[in-house]
């Protein structure tokens, strides 16, 4: 008897959460960069998340605790997506320079390139690219059949032919000020209107 469509998603679920379990492994027993004692900051949400959020380097909340967007950014992402009618649990959110070192060009290259695996594991269907900085790193990757992603704030482009890419200012860098923040929803926002066009399963 074929296997039901609910039955396939579920198999694919199963394998990403593998695949994932053994990428932090493999992250966590990395000693490429010079983080010292300290742990780097793993990715966190759904293993098959439809929406990616991607930032350049983790801030000290992130560090302290292993996960990223914790803390002050993902307080406020809730709350967007929330206002957006997006559900968390689509999202899966990570970082261009996982390990916590002085400065995020001491990362080596080899560590920023395992991003390329992460979205092949997670499979989004748009990520949302956080500052310059990780923009930068998104288009240097060389995804296979990757398309340059510009610094349009709000503006959906085509990343590769089956991710989307959202460039929004860095989140970290707008919580401060008051036109920094509405720069960055202004951006965020068409999120929302990205997903009420994505069509259900």
């Amino acid at each position: 008897m074929p296997a039901t469509d609910d039955e396939i998603r579920e198999k694919y679920l199963e394998r990403a959460i593998r695949e994932l379990n053994t990428f932090t492994r493999e992250l966590q027993s990395c000693d490429r960069c010079p983080r010292g004692n300290l742990m780097p900051v793993l990715g966190s949400g759904h293993p098959q998340a439809d929406v990616m959020l991607l930032k350049h380097a983790p801030t000290p909340a992130e560090v302290e605790e292993g996960v990223a967007f914790y803390g002050r950014a993902g307080t406020a992402l809730m709350k967007s997506l929330k206002r957006l009618d997006i559900d968390p649990l689509v999202v899966y959110g990570t970082l261009c320079v996982k390990c916590p070192v002085a400065d995020p060009l001491l990362a080596a290259p080899e560590c920023v390139a395992r991003l390329v695996e992460e979205i092949a594991i997670v499979q989004p269907k748009i990520i949302v690219v956080m500052g310059m900085e990780a923009l930068d790193i998104l288009n240097e990757l060389q995804l296979p059949l990757a398309r340059e992603v510009f610094e349009s704030p709000g503006v959906v482009q085509r990343l590769t032919p089956s991710i989307e890419a959202l460039y929004v200012p860095d989140i970290d860098r707008s919580l401060d000020e008051e036109s920094a923040k509405r720069a960055f929803w202004s951006a965020f926002r068409e999120l929302g209107g990205w997903w009420a066009d994505f069509p259900p399963y």
